[in-house]
C-alpha cells in the first residue's frame, strides 16, 4: 500500500481545524484538510463508479487551487495518477495550445480529463478530437469507502517538464518517489504542522506549486493560504500582504518574483506588513542571483523580516522537487571563487581578498535526506571537493524515467545515478550549482556560464529584470560566440537602443572579458518562455539577426 496515501488519509482525519484558505483577494474561503478529503472521497466515487481503475492516467485542467486540491486527492485515492495541464493564457493561440495538448494527453495515455473553471469552454476542443472529460463541478458520488490499493512503484505524477510543449516529455513520479522527496523535504526544512502556515501564489502546473505547495501541506496537514500566479501578477504586492495578514512562516519562489517583490516593496509605507514570522522565503527553479535576493531582504528588513529566512535551494522534477536545502534560517551564503581556475582550470578555488571579477555562486545545501549527489568528468570518474564537473543524484525520490512521443525513456544508470544535465561542484558537504551544460559557451578554451552575462546585463538601467538571455551561435565550432537578447521598453527608440546595447556591451566585457557577437534589444514580453515562466535560451537563438 502507498504510504504517501496512508499518510494522506490519516493526516486528514488528525489535522483538526487546519487547512487551506483560498479566494484571495476577493473572497476568501478557509476549507480544514479534513473538508477537502471529504469532497475528495466522493469525487473518487465518482470516478471509480464512472469506470476509473488503477493505474489510470487522469490529467486535470483547472485553475481553482480550491477545486484542483480535492481533484488530486481525488486522483491518488482512486488509485489513478495526475498530470496537472499547462494552462492557456490570454496571449496563447488556443489552436496551437490544443495541438499541444493533444499530444501530451497521447503521449501519457490520458482515459480522463478532469476540467475546471476558467477553461470549461474547452470542452469544445476536447469534444472535436473525442477525448473523454468530467466537469470538476459535477464530479460527485458515494464517498469512496477506502482507497484502492496501490503499490509503491505505481505511478502518482506526470509532471510534465518546462521545454517546449510542441515536443512534450513527462517526469514519471512514483508513490514511493513522492513519499520520499516530501518526507526529506519536511525534515530539511524542519516543518511544524503546530506552528507553521504556508503562503503561495505559484502555479500547479509547476512542480514547486503542485509538490511543494499543494501535496506537501496536504500530506502533512500545515496550513496554507493559495491564490494564483495571475493574482500575483496583477498586484505583486499581494504576495507580502498575505504572508503579513496570516502570518506566513514558509513561502517560495524563482529568483525573478524576489525582484519583482523586492522593486514594489519599496513605494510601501513602514509598519504596512509584519513579516517577521517569516523563517523560510526559498529561492530555486532558476539561477540564484546574490544580487536580487539582497533587494529583497533589504527592502523587508522595514517591516521585520529577518534575511536569514532566505533559504536557496535546488531542486528538479526528476527528484519529485528538491535534491538540496541551505541549513534553514541561516540566510544566503556565497562561495566566491576565481574565474580563470573555473573557466579554464576546472576547479572552484576561493578568491582571496576583494576581485571585481570574481565569480559568485550561493551555496544550496547539502542534499535532502535519502538522496545522494556526486560530482563526474566527461569519462563518468568522480571529482573531488572543488572540482567542476556533471552532477549527478541518486536515491529513492529519483524518478524511474520519462515519458515521451516516442515512449518511455530511463533516467538512471546502472547504479542508479541520474545526470541531472548541470554543471556543478561541491564544497563542505553543500551542492553549487554553475550552469545548464548545455548553455555553457565555449571560447578560447574557457567555460563562460550565461547566467554571469546575464546577470551583468540586467545591472543595465533599462533592461527589464531577468528578462536577458546569453544565446550560444556556432556551438560546438571554432566559431563559437554568444549574444545577448534583451527586453526592454526603449525597444524601438533606434537612438536609445544603441546606448543602452553599448552599455549592455561595456558591462558584459567588465564581468566576462568577452564581448557578446550582437545586443538585440526586443519590446517586453517577446522573449520566449516555458509556461512556467523560465527563459528558453535555445529558442531565443532564433531571435539574433544572421
Amino acid at each position: 500500500m502507498s504510504r504517501f496515501v496512508d499518510t494522506m488519509v490519516a493526516t486528514a482525519a488528525n489535522a483538526g481545524d487546519r487547512g487551506m484558505t483560498t479566494g484571495e483577494p476577493a473572497a476568501p474561503v478557509r476549507r480544514t484538510w479534513g473538508e477537502v478529503h471529504e469532497r475528495a472521497t466522493r469525487m473518487a466515487g465518482g470516478l471509480v463508479s464512472g469506470g476509473v481503475v488503477p493505474g489510470a492516467s487522469i490529467a486535470v485542467l483547472a485553475a481553482d487551487p480550491a477545486v484542483i486540491a480535492p481533484a488530486v486527492q481525488a486522483v491518488w485515492l482512486a488509485g489513478g495518477s495526475v498530470t496537472m495541464l499547462h494552462q492557456p493564457t490570454a496571449r496563447t493561440d488556443l489552436a496551437e495550445w490544443a495541438g499541444d495538448t493533444l499530444r501530451v494527453l497521447s503521449m501519457i495515455g490520458a482515459e480522463l480529463v478532469l476540467l475546471g473553471s476558467p477553461f470549461d469552454g474547452l470542452s469544445a476542443v476536447l469534444d472535436e478530437h473525442g477525448v473523454a472529460y468530467r466537469r470538476l463541478d459535477d464530479l460527485d458520488g458515494e464517498p469512496l469507502g477506502a482507497p484502492v490499493e496501490v503499490a509503491e512503484s505505481a505511478t502518482a505524477l506526470l509532471q510534465l517538464t518546462s521545454g517546449s510543449t510542441a515536443e512534450p516529455k513527462a517526469v514519471r513520479i512514483t508513490h514511493g518517489n513522492l513519499w520520499s522527496n516530501a518526507k526529506g523535504m519536511e525534515q530539511a526544512a524542519r516543518l511544524d504542522p503546530e506552528t507553521d502556515r504556508m503562503v503561495s501564489w505559484l502555479p500547479l502546473f509547476h512542480d514547486m506549486g503542485m509538490v511543494g505547495f499543494l501535496t506537501v501541506p496536504m500530506l502533512f496537514g500545515i496550513d496554507l493560504v493559495k491564490v494564483t500566479p495571475v493574482d500575483f501578477l496583477a498586484r505583486p504586492t499581494l504576495w507580502p500582504d498575505l504572508i503579513s495578514r496570516y502570518g506566513g512562516t514558509i513561502t517560495a519562489a524563482p529568483n525573478f518574483a524576489y525582484a519583482i517583490a523586492a522593486r514594489r516593496m519599496q513605494g510601501v509605507e513602514d509598519g504596512t506588513w509584519d513579516l517577521s514570522r517569516l523563517r523560510i522565503a526559498l529561492n530555486g527553479a532558476e539561477p540564484i542571483d546574490p544580487t536580487a535576493v539582497k533587494a529583497f531582504t533589504d527592502a523587508g528588513a522595514r517591516f521585520g523580516m529577518p534575511a536569514e529566512c532566505v533559504l536557496c535551494a535546488y531542486g528538479m522534477a526528476e527528484t519529485t522537487l528538491g535534491v538540496a536545502f541551505a541549513p534553514v534560517f541561516t540566510g544566503l551564503s556565497v562561495d566566491v571563487v576565481d574565474p580563470d581556475e573555473l573557466e579554464a582550470g576546472r576547479r572552484a578555488v576561493p578568491v582571496a581578498g576583494d576581485r571585481a571579477d570574481a565569480r559568485v555562486f550561493p551555496l544550496l545545501g547539502p542534499p535532502l535526506p535519502g538522496l545522494e549527489v556526486r560530482v563526474v568528468d566527461e569519462r563518468g570518474a568522480v571529482r573531488g571537493e572543488r572540482e567542476v564537473g556533471r552532477l549527478q543524484v541518486r536515491g529513492e525520490a529519483v524518478t524511474p524515467g520519462y515519458l515521451t512521443v516516442d515512449g518511455p525513456l530511463a533516467t538512471q544508470d546502472a547504479d542508479g545515478w541520474l545526470d541531472t544535465g548541470d554543471e556543478g561542484y561541491v564544497v563542505n558537504g553543500q551542492v553549487v550549482v554553475c550552469g545548464r551544460r548545455k548553455d555553457v559557451i565555449i571560447m578560447g578554451g574557457r567555460n563562460i556560464y550565461p547566467t554571469d552575462i546575464e546577470r551583468a546585463a540586467t545591472s543595465v538601467e533599462g533592461v527589464r529584470a531577468g528578462n536577458a538571455v546569453a544565446v550560444r551561435l556556432d556551438a560546438g565550432t571554432r566559431r563559437e560566440r554568444f549574444a545577448v537578447v534583451v527586453e526592454s521598453k526603449l525597444a524601438g527608440e533606434e537612438e536609445a537602443v544603441r546606448e543602452l546595447g553599448k552599455q549592455i556591451s561595456a558591462r558584459v566585457v567588465d564581468a566576462v572579458g568577452l564581448r557578446p557577437y550582437s545586443v538585440v534589444v526586443l519590446k517586453p514580453g517577446s522573449l520566449p518562455k516555458t509556461p512556467s515562466g523560465k527563459l528558453r535560451r535555445a529558442a531565443a537563438s532564433s531571435l539574433v539577426p544572421g
